[in-house]
């Protein structure tokens, strides 16, 4: 009786994943926006009310990260799974001082692209599950089939414009069209879908439509201000928009929704750029995001998390989420389980780099290596390289070449460095910093004596 309770079991099991879905795969991805500057956040001014009312239908981590606080070698680690001293793309240029003439330049902005040529990346191993793909949006890998995509709009460099997305720039800030018709076609042709929405926006320019401007000017702000919320509001609606294509074509409860940002950014009060702190920077205001998943076919369970995870996680948390084939020694954790049991998160922590904006020797990432950080519980320790920063000088004074210690739970703006008074805990981390990723000991500029 027991083993035919079992068989009964097993064969009803086996009959009910055959009959689960596989889900449409829609990643939204936000450029250069705070990790505060969000309503779900508790922001008191930014409306974003499409990406509030997607908040409360998804597993929330508020605590998460981009290892790189840079848009180009993080759009990279979302599509390759992989940290950007893996995948090489540590910046997004060949230093203009060490690569010249302009053939050698272009030469070597080639040789960063042709890594995905030879990667695995999201969209070739969900293609090997029948999956069709589109990029829109940023990408700076050349044309959307070096990524691996079937579908997408940027042509890519060489071509005029091809430098960080071209047409691909477009979405969003133009409409949705290329995307509802991509959607339509795979309908037609009845296979599952990845979308790659990589919005320019808020990023400058920071030039929203009046309608969205005014209410912040009338709130009093410094004009760069009001712009930089109101392209947050503009961003927020393109989401809305976007997610209305899914619900009216009855997608949207077989699609698994990722959200993260690029990078962060801190808007100055007297014109549209980043503030210190943030952008390329390994501070909170350049690495921290709201991490999202909703998918309401896939048994998650719903709510706000306290588990600190990294945009490394993505890939093989949806690689599993669609059943495709997961390469071996992925440095990320899938997150499925914990998506469905809230249990919480099992690691020793999670980890990042910071290169300069210009990379000095695209063979060696230690070349352009500013900064290693690691985050485990309430404790970040950032540590300092002498890595070569040719533009954006000033947004790396590294002026505090010791260790720093923040109790980020305590101190989220990082303003008292502990480091000096747990050297304990300062050692532990540096240890876990080496094991993930050793670095020859000359680039370290002074350790605490």
């Amino acid at each position: 009786m027991k083993k035919l309770i079992s068989l009964l079991y097993i064969f009803g099991s086996t009959l009910w994943v055959s009959a689960q879905k596989t889900p449409n795969i829609l990643y939204i991805l936000s450029d250069d926006q705070a990790w505060t500057d969000y309503g779900f956040m508790g922001h008191p001014q930014i409306k974003t009310p499409h990406l509030d009312k997607l908040a409360n239908e998804s597993v929330l981590f508020e605590r998460g990260y981009v290892p790189t606080a840079l848009c180009r070698p993080s759009l990279v680690t979302l599509i390759s799974g992989q940290y950007a001293h893996k995948h090489g793309v540590t910046g997004n240029d060949p230093s203009p001082k060490r690569y010249q003439p302009k053939k050698v330049y272009d030469q070597a902005r080639a040789q960063l692209i042709s890594y995905l040529d030879r990667a695995d990346t999201l969209p070739d191993l969900l293609g090997e599950k029948g999956y069709l793909s589109h990029q829109s949006g940023k990408w700076w890998e050349g044309n959307f089939k070096h990524g691996g995509f079937t579908h997408g709009m940027t042509r890519g460099f060489p071509q005029l414009g091809g430098r960080h997305g071209d047409d691909g720039l477009k979405i969003g800030r133009e409409g949705l069209q290329p995307i509802e018709e991509f959607v339509d076609y795979s309908m037609k042709e009845k296979k599952p879908f990845f979308l790659w929405y990589g919005v320019f926006l808020p990023h400058t320019p920071h030039n929203p439509p009046e309608r969205l401007l005014k209410p912040y000017k009338d709130l009093g702000l410094p004009l760069p201000i009001a712009k930089y919320y109101a392209n947050c509001t503009w961003f927020d609606e393109t989401c809305g928009q976007l997610i209305d294509i899914l619900e009216k074509r009855n997608l949207r409860d077989d699609t698994l929704i990722v959200y993260v940002t690029d990078n962060g950014w801190i808007n100055r009060t007297d014109k549209s750029a980043y503030a210190p702190r943030s952008k390329q920077t390994p501070f909170e205001g350049g690495i921290r995001t709201p991490i999202m998943f909703s998918w309401p076919n896939g048994n998650l369970k719903n709510g706000k998390r306290k588990d600190v995870v990294s945009s490394i996680d993505l890939f093989p948390t949806v690689l599993a989420a669609t059943g495709a084939h997961t390469p071996k020694d992925l440095p990320g954790l899938n997150l499925l389980e914990n998506l469905k049991n809230e249990k919480v998160i099992k690691r020793k922590g999670i980890f990042g780099e910071s290169f300069a904006h210009d990379i000095a020797d695209i063979e060696n990432p230690e070349d352009s290596l500013l900064f290693r950080w690691t985050i485990e519980g309430k404790w970040k320790l950032l540590l300092t390289y002498d890595g070569e920063v040719n533009r954006y000088k000033t947004t790396h004074p590294r002026e505090e070449k010791r260790p720093q210690l923040f109790n980020l739970l305590k101190d989220p703006n990082e303003e008292n460095n502990l480091a000096e008074q747990n050297p304990g805990v300062v050692a532990k981390l540096v240890a876990n910093i080496d094991n993930w990723w050793p670095v020859k000991e000359r680039k370290v500029v002074k350790k605490w004596e």
